[in-house]
């Protein structure tokens, strides 16, 4: 699984975070989440894949 970010849809709402907190982040200086780790392990995968479907911009993009 590998993970990209459009950062042009992206808008900071943070939903991915409370499903994946250990695959995205959004520092306090931010507006926008940053990518932790764009391939995580098989473990995080179920939380990746409800982290993009929680996405309301739909920025998230999952690629086998």
């Amino acid at each position: 699984m590998h993970i990209t970010v459009d950062y042009e849809l992206c808008e900071g709402h943070g939903q991915c975070i409370l499903a994946a907190p250990e695959v995205f982040d959004l520092p306090d200086d931010s507006e926008q989440v940053v990518l932790l780790d764009p391939d995580p392990s098989p473990v995080a995968h179920a939380a990746v894949i409800q982290a993009a479907a929680m996405c309301p911009a739909q920025a998230l993009r999952i690629e086998d």
